[in-house]
């Protein structure tokens, strides 16, 4: 059974930081390409930052210099820092993972809240 289990969301001010983890569980995580999503209020799912196998890194433009993605697969999870947080970044934060061409596999979700 494949789980991944997102941890660290919460309510920080504008400027603050904070820090996202995933658990993966039932995969082969080293294999896999992991990315982190979010899904802003009436808005659609978008891309936040993806980490390949091989740890190449992609951000969205809107993150980029605020935003890191990182992995350690010795532990089977997957990272977010957040810095500079501005009330823009306030969305639920999905943790993805691919084995192109079927597998793609979702966590539940985490609310980040940036808010004075």
């Amino acid at each position: 059974q494949v789980q991944l289990v997102e941890f660290g969301g919460g309510l920080v001010q504008p400027g603050g930081s904070l820090r996202l983890s995933c658990a993966a569980s039932g995969i082969s995580f080293s294999r896999y390409d992991m990315g982190w999503y979010r899904q802003r209020p009436g808005k659609q799912r978008e891309l936040v930052a993806t980490i390949t196998s091989t740890s190449l890194t992609n951000y969205a433009d809107s993150v980029k210099g605020r935003f890191t993605i990182s992995r350690d697969n010795a532990k089977n999870t997957v990272y977010l820092q957040l810095n500079s947080l501005e009330p823009e970044d306030t969305a639920v934060y999905y943790c993805n993972a691919k084995w192109p061409p079927l597998r793609d596999y979702w966590g539940q979700g985490t609310q980040v809240t940036v808010s004075s």
